[in-house]
């Protein structure tokens, strides 16, 4: 039997969105500043010969233009002042988070509520901030290697440092208003508007190498068939989930005695999330990129490990592989899914895993269901980001809508849904509540009838 919760969203019909007021202004609200993103991307950063710097990025595309220019919508090729994009955040964040995982002082500033969870996000402030102004002296240094820049110098590099930390510190920012003020994840929807910004100049480069005969009719309409499954099959991972029954036992409170209810313990096919995929295409881009920032003065041992680990290459592959099933366990098991607080939170509220004692035994039990879905989980994280590498190498197809980018799009996609229906559902209730407060005030009002 469906409770009335369940009914409601059943019968939630999107028309209801014209009578949310409010969540027509959190939308244009995010809209809004989603605008203001995307502009910035297109302002230059001061001192920059963009005729050159075309040329340079074109060459650069495999290392600091692979995944930064996923992020950053295209203002890395420009050199925008958003052209660090949030990524300096995201890794901090990252970071913070696992390091919160392993240092005892950061977990129990953690556990001190809403006063230790500002302390953890001044750090990770702090943190994008030296992050951000190491990769923006890097990317300096690399654009007057390259004689990109008008008048080189210590003036060029100070105005190119302070230009991208700010545009980095800004989209934070904007990223924390569309969070609070907005709908869905801010900094998550900063990531999918730049990913997607960029698919219809990747498929309009896409169709011209078609129509010129570089790649054929069939392969193309094996490459729209194939993106069309990845989605679905993305979708229809990203809601799997392992569901492990809860009891809980009669309880007494005061004179009342109540039965024992039963629930279910849902633990995603994923929990990690597309965080293990953006660890491992960081890691695998390192090489590249330093050879990038170096210039000409590569050395033999850097040559060498470009050659084996270039994109494409079996060791690539295989590393990336490595690395993708690793951070999925690692992360899950340090932040995603803490089976020791999951155990301790079901012995304190007395659930039970119907077979299995409370406390070590159920952290245990956890842990091996945890691990057994994992494997299902991370070989389709792997699966994902392989395939758009392997098209790249074996078809030299210029696919960009893959990997990565589709699970971040798809997860955004499907929470900001989430997050619509809420406010639609509440927004149904408050209607609910206001009609029958208006039929009890008309029931209050009527006249009792007179005693005879």
């Amino acid at each position: 039997m469906a409770s009335a919760a369940e009914q409601m969203a059943a019968n939630l019909s999107w028309g209801a969105l014209g009578k949310a007021t409010e969540l027509r202004q959190r939308i244009f609200f995010t809209i809004g500043l989603l605008i203001i993103y995307r502009l910035g991307t297109y302002i230059p950063v001061p001192g920059i010969d963009t005729v050159a710097l075309r040329e340079f990025m074109e060459g650069a595309a495999s290392g600091i233009g692979g995944i930064l220019s996923m992020f950053t919508g295209g203002a890395l090729g420009r050199m925008g002042i958003f052209a660090l994009g949030i990524m300096p955040y995201i890794s901090a964040s990252i970071i913070v988070q696992l390091l919160t995982a392993l240092v005892p002082s950061l977990e129990q500033m953690k556990k001190e509520g809403e006063q230790g969870r500002k302390k953890i996000n001044q750090i990770t402030r702090y943190s994008t901030v030296g992050l951000a102004t190491f990769q923006a002296v890097a990317l300096a240094r690399s654009l007057e290697a390259g004689d990109l820049a008008h008048n080189p110098g210590m003036f060029f590099v100070a105005s190119v440092v302070i230009t991208l930390v700010g545009g980095t510190m800004f989209l934070m920012w904007l990223g924390e208003q569309i969070t609070a003020r907005g709908i869905g994840n801010g900094v998550s929807l900063i990531i999918f508007v730049g990913i997607v910004a960029e698919i219809p100049a990747a498929l309009a480069q896409f169709f011209a190498q078609g129509r010129a005969g570089a790649i054929s009719t069939p392969v193309i309409l094996g490459v729209i068939v194939m993106v069309v499954a990845v989605i679905a099959f993305v979708v229809f991972m990203e809601r799997a989930l392992r569901k492990i029954h809860i009891q809980y036992p009669r309880r007494q409170v005061g004179m009342k005695i109540y039965d024992g209810g039963s629930s279910h313990l849902p633990i995603k096919v994923n929990p990690a999330g597309v965080i293990p995929a953006i660890f491992a295409s960081s890691l695998l881009l390192l090489p590249t990129t330093i050879s990038t920032f170096s210039g000409a003065s590569t050395g033999p041992i850097m040559s060498t490990v470009l050659a084996y680990f270039g994109p494409g290459q079996p060791l690539y592959l295989l590393f990336f592989t490595v690395m993708i099933v690793f951070f999925a366990y690692f992360y899950t098991a340090n932040v995603a899914f803490k089976s020791d607080e999951v155990a301790d939170n079901l012995k304190n509220q007395g659930g039970f895993i119907p077979g299995i004692r409370p406390g070590k035994k159920t952290e245990d039990y956890l842990d091996y269901v945890v691990a057994r879905v994992l494997v299902i989980g991370s070989a389709y994280l792997a699966a994902v980001c392989l395939l758009p590498e392997i098209l790249r190498s074996q078809l030299s197809i210029p696919f960009y809508f893959g990997g990565t980018s589709v699970l971040i799009v798809v997860s955004v996609t499907m929470d900001t849904i989430n997050q619509v229906q809420s406010h639609l559902l509440a927004h149904q209730y408050e209607g609910l509540i206001e009609k029958s407060q208006l039929r009890g005030k008309k029931k209050t009002g009527r006249k009792a009838p007179a005693r005879r």
